[in-house]
């Protein structure tokens, strides 16, 4: 069973009916204490880092999710919820992160964006690095992304890049733990098989 964390930040709905149109049932989940009880967890997000950081550690789900990621159950974090899984973010100030990837989470820089605007958003292809079992019978997809923040971490846990101004982290993998910057269940057929290779892990 699937559990898509639910933190009041992000259409959990889109989430849910893309795991629906890869033949798997996800359910939404925001009671702390029932994190335990499924077997994968989908930790999705729109808005800002320290808004959602907030809320996380109001209703013990920070505490849940550390637990959950260190039973070695799989986790895939997607877009700011990939961002909350590291240390630090700088979203409006300086705020701590979940803590179980190292590294933060910085705005684009206007000044080597040679013209793009921030946010980041629309479709961009996504470069690998390296092997991962997310990217299975994919080739360097185009996905859909909007955010004006990026993950800097060291080079052995980025396993996508992507480019606009200038190459920027997209995802990430440490042991159990995914990162995907951009939205698998926006980025139809290429994004879904994002999902399909999760739920297979």
């Amino acid at each position: 069973m699937i559990g898509i964390v639910d933190y009041n930040m992000g259409n959990l709905a889109s989430v849910k009916n893309a795991f629906e149109k890869v033949g798997v049932k996800a359910e939404v989940v925001k009671d702390a204490d029932k994190l335990k009880n499924y077997d994968k967890l989908f930790f999705p997000g729109v808005g800002a880092f320290g808004d959602a950081i907030k809320h996380l550690r109001e209703t013990n789900l920070d505490e849940a999710m550390i637990e959950f990621i260190k039973s070695g159950k799989y986790v895939l974090g997607v877009c700011l919820g990939m961002q909350l899984l590291f240390e630090k973010g700088y979203e409006f100030g300086e705020h701590e992160g979940l803590g179980v990837l190292p590294g933060e989470v910085v705005r684009f820089d206007e000044k080597k964006l040679k013209g793009h605007k921030v946010p980041h958003m629309g479709w961009n292809k996504m470069f690998f690095k390296g092997q991962s079992p997310l990217f299975k019978d994919l080739c360097d997809p185009y996905l859909y992304f909007v955010h004006s923040y990026h993950v800097v971490c060291e080079e052995k846990y980025v396993i996508g890049e992507t480019y606009y101004g200038y190459k920027f982290v997209s995802a990430v993998n440490k042991d159990n733990v995914f990162g995907f910057q951009p939205h698998p269940e926006k980025s139809h057929n290429e994004g879904l098989k994002v999902i399909e290779n999760f739920v297979r892990l």
